[in-house]
């Protein structure tokens, strides 16, 4: 049976001792090496109670989906099946996300079904064993020295141990369901959930009503919730329970075990919500159970709370408000409390509704607007009842952010170890890696950090702990390093010192030399941060103190000795005062009112973002100094050029990872520098490319070598500003609209070359002519007149197809690369017929950051046809941008589009091989302009008399 060794002989009470430790050592051996010793036990442990090997004959879909869709989900499925890293790719208007909601639910749907069936299985047959057993025998076995009936003993203890388990974990699964079926199906439960919830709401405001003669605490107590809590130790683990004692306790008795789940990220939250949108119209909409969780500033209820308009303000209030009511619930009855707003308490945080309202989210579908208003209606913060959703729920919703950083993934409660994560609109993962991981400080930041940071220690000192002091004193040490590497001086304004205008790239530790902070211990300093939570107090203390004329010290700025007394209020005020005077009278009153917003706010929190990016590893990353003209100006970066170093933990935690997006080409170097690089095995990797539902004579991708006079398109940097090569554009875009009919959107590689072109034309009557036959639209600068554009754009194309008139056909909208028209937005049916790419965008080779990162590239990573792989960044960059643009235009199966590439090099094969497969395999190249001409006249022609 089992080997043990025979014993020396022992006195009586040295052997009794020597067999009990031996029969827990066999105990733990037992229970160790049962499963691999038994038959039956192989199977259901070392295969993770089986895996469906066979796939899926055919998959739920809310109509009779392509043969693409097809293709997808059964590739989703054997890449979930079998833990893989997926690379899959499916153009928009294909139907990506039902196929990734059809493909992966139905997975997570029969692996839980295996699951059950295993298990039940394994309980029957455990129950058979148990009864079915011999007694156990006296007899010493001849193999081992422990008498049988002690190794039956064992044997059976870990059988029932096992048969235990088995069933409580069923016993959860069924409550889990019948709680579910009981939210999904009894309507009178939610009813009278609401009607208590407004019972205890009014409660609420009487108990309120009720406190309002209690007296205010007087003297040193008036700034408690300022004050930094006592820091005893360095050790995490002491510190912990004194700085978590708030909504961890509270939510002590919430946490349950997290189920097999999928998580599924995107980009924008107008992405995630149609993606909730796609699932509330899939067969799953009534069997799963999905959470979309989001920020604060996306799902706060509280008016008072969202009033205050930034997220850094409205994240400070909510913990304010948990604090108080975790210091509330432990107040005696009948203790003087103290009164305001500064201890108010968040009506939207109770337990009772909560839970309610975690209920109601598992047992239906809901997007983040549904969300609101039914924790509105039920008087329950939408942000903290999905939190607590998070662990039962089988489908997540979230941003990158949650999921790609590691700190804001803790906090939201989000586990991946033996999860699915799904990442959509991935094409861009490594840039947003990158960036999630990089920060970046101006001096104007570092100077108002220091200041505010100061008049935090001078006001608090009497009542800080030596040990909060001693970590402030450093933490204003390095602040000061760093405004000194800037080229400044502390305690003088920014808007006024002068700096020497340059660029400077450093590895983390000679830019710790070079600020001479390199004696301070980073990690330690960041513990204390986190743990103490400064950065929440010292915004408390700005929002209380600033614009309110109180004078903490007298300031006399020109004495150095003397800078640590400069007053906050005086210091915003000089701030204010110096950006404001060369602003003409006639300011917009909104922006001053931003511009006061900014000021009075504490930058701590971006300093602390600094602080962590400094803790990186010395090759994963560059600190970039940037020197403008004035203090204010200049900026210290860091730049995160291993993006894989943050990714590779998720890799490794997940059970799969699905990598999904419309346009994911070029692969092989998004799989070398993210995948590789954090260890992933090629066999680990599966890839799966799917071509367009629409019709190929639905689609004509033209790459022009030549414009209408002979001219050799080359958009070059040094070429393209030559008044020859902008007038053949001209013509290229003025024989285009003649014959296109509906929506023209033409892409530039920058803002800049958009300006000087449009501005050439302008003087040299091309835009006139253009103006004859298209209406002209531009991108706009701001952001938030995007929408504005393309309803004026939409609304011309719509009203010139309908009048038809020998005039105006449609309408033109030039547009920029990578701008905020290039990505996210449809240009589907007649808005888009054409789409026209002007030159190859190619990034700033002479950026520093970039020029960094392709040396970085090219001393970690292998070379490959003949090409350093900084060479192919560069590239893969401009490609990238330029699938992404011209993806705008086919967005469903009746669409129909043109693709004009201007520009000799997209002729290359290396080029042309780096386009989406359903666009390579259309495209023709033309030296001459005459042959594209006809080709194109002929497309529309024919799709005009297909349509009458």
């Amino acid at each position: 049976m089992f080997y043990t060794k025979k014993h020396a002989p022992l006195s009586s009470s040295s052997c009794l001792l020597a067999t009990v430790c031996d029969h827990l050592s066999l105990l733990a051996r037992l229970l160790k090496t049962r499963e691999f010793n038994r038959g039956r036990f192989n199977t259901s442990f070392l295969r993770h109670f089986g895996s469906m090997e066979n796939g899926r004959d055919s998959f739920p879909f809310p109509y009779k989906p392509y043969g693409i869709q097809e293709q997808f989900m059964n590739a989703l499925y054997g890449a979930l099946d079998q833990g893989k890293v997926g690379i899959f790719e499916s153009p928009t208007g294909t139907g990506k996300s039902l196929s990734l909601i059809c493909g992966a639910l139905s997975w997570l749907t029969d692996y839980e079904e295996k699951r059950r069936q295993e298990a039940a299985a394994l309980l029957q047959e455990e129950e058979a064993s148990l009864s079915t057993s011999a007694a156990p025998s006296s007899t010493t076995s001849l193999a081992s020295a422990e008498p049988d009936w002690i190794t039956d003993f064992v044997q059976k203890k870990a059988e029932r141990d096992l048969v235990s388990k088995l069933k409580e974990e069923e016993l959860k699964r069924k409550k889990r369901e019948e709680r579910l079926e009981m939210i999904r199906n009894n309507v009178h439960l939610k009813y009278a959930s609401k009607r208590k919830s407004c019972e205890d709401d009014e409660a609420f405001k009487l108990l309120q009503l009720s406190k309002e003669e209690e007296t205010e605490t007087p003297g040193d107590q008036e700034d408690e919730e300022l004050i930094v809590a006592e820091y005893e130790s360095d050790d995490e683990s002491k510190s912990k329970s004194r700085f978590f004692g708030g909504e961890d306790e509270d939510d002590e008795e919430l946490v349950e075990e997290h189920v097999t789940k999928i998580y599924y990220c995107s980009r924008t939250h107008s992405q995630l919500a149609q993606f909730v949108h796609e699932v509330q119209k899939s067969p799953f909409s009534k069997s799963i159970s999905l959470v979309p969780l989001g920020s604060r500033q996306n799902l706060c209820v509280n008016e008072e709370v969202r009033r205050l308009g930034s997220i850094q303000r409205i994240n400070d209030r909510c913990m304010e408000m948990q604090k108080n009511k975790n210091e509330k619930q432990h107040h005696e009855d009948g203790a003087k409390r103290k009164r305001g707003p500064a201890k108010s308490v968040c009506p939207y945080n109770k337990a009772a509704a909560m839970q309610q309202m975690r209920d109601e989210v598992l047992g239906t579908v809901q997007d983040i607007e549904q969300l609101l208003k039914l924790g509105k209606e039920s008087q329950a913060c939408p942000y903290y009842s999905t939190r607590l959703a998070v662990p039962p729920a089988q489908l997540v919703v979230l941003p990158y952010q949650m999921v790609l950083h590691e700190a804001t993934r803790r906090a939201a409660g989000v586990q991946l170890k033996g999860q699915v994560l799904i990442i959509d609109e991935a094409h861009n993962l490594s840039d947003t890696l990158s960036c999630i991981h990089s920060a970046e400080l101006n001096g104007a930041q570092l100077c108002r950090a220091q200041s505010q940071l100061t008049q935090y220690a001078d006001r608090y000192k009497s009542r800080l702990k030596a040990k909060n002091l001693m970590y402030i004193k450093q933490i204003l040490f390095v602040i000061e390093g760093l405004i000194r590497a800037l080229g400044g001086k502390v305690g003088q304004n920014p808007q006024s010192q002068t700096t020497q205008a340059g660029t400077e790239l450093y590895t983390i530790n000679n830019f710790l030399f070079k600020a001479q902070i390199d004696n301070i211990n980073l990690f330690k300093l960041q513990r204390y941060i986190e743990k103490s939570m400064i950065s929440r107090k010292l915004g408390g203390f700005v929002e209380k103190y600033s614009g309110s004329g109180v004078t903490l010290h007298v300031q006399s700025s020109s004495n150095k000795e003397n800078r640590r007394t400069e007053g906050l209020s005086r210091y915003l005020q000089a701030l204010k005062t110096n950006s404001t005077s060369t602003i003409v009278p006639t300011t917009d009153q909104q922006g001053a009112a931003e511009t006061d917003k900014v000021l009075s706010a504490s930058p701590m929190m971006q300093v602390e973002g600094f602080f962590l990016a400094l803790t990186n590893s010395n090759t994963d990353g560059r600190v970039v100094l940037q020197k403008q003209a004035t203090l204010s100006e200049s900026s210290v970066k860091f730049l995160l050029l291993n993006p894989a170093v943050h990714f590779a933990q998720v890799l490794k935690d997940c059970r799969a990872v699905i990598i999904a997006g419309g346009t994911m080409q070029p692969v092989s170097d998004f799989k070398q520098e993210l995948l590789f690089s954090a260890g992933v095995k090629e066999e680990r990797i599966a890839e799966f490319s799917c071509g367009h539902v629409i019709p190929p004579e639905n689609i004509l991708p033209l790459v022009l070598s030549a414009g209408p006079s002979g001219q050799e398109l080359d958009f070059t940097f040094q070429k393209r500003d030559s008044p020859r090569m902008m007038d053949e554009t001209g013509r290229i875009l003025s024989n285009i609209c003649n014959v296109v009919p509906g929506g023209v959107v033409c892409f530039f590689p920058s803002y800049e070359y958009s300006r000087r072109i449009i501005s050439h034309w302008e003087a040299s009557g091309v835009l006139d002519r253009l103006g004859s036959k298209k209406k002209i639209f531009q991108e706009p600068k701001k952001a938030n007149q995007v929408e504005q554009v393309l309803g004026e754009f939409s609304r011309c194309i719509q009203r010139c197809v309908v009048e038809s008139s020998g005039g105006v056909t449609g309408a033109i909208l030039f547009s920029v690369v990578g701008g905020k028209m290039s990505e996210g937005i449809n240009f589907s049916d007649d808005l888009g017929r054409c789409v026209v790419m002007v030159g190859m965008p190619y990034p700033n080779v002479k950026s520093p950051e970039l020029q960094e990162k392709m040396s970085y590239l090219d001393k970690h990573l292998l070379h490959s046809h003949g090409r350093s792989p900084g060479q192919a960044l560069v590239e893969n960059l401009c490609m990238k941008a330029v699938n992404q643009s011209i993806g705008r235009a086919i967005r469903h199966r009746g669409d129909y589009s043109s693709i004009i590439l201007c520009d000799r090099r997209y002729a290359r094969p290396a080029t042309l091989s780096k386009l989406p497969a359903w666009i390579r395999d259309r495209t023709s190249t033309h030296s001459s302009f005459g042959p594209a001409f006809a080709s194109l006249r002929k497309f529309f022609l024919e799709k005009k008399h297909k349509q009458e």
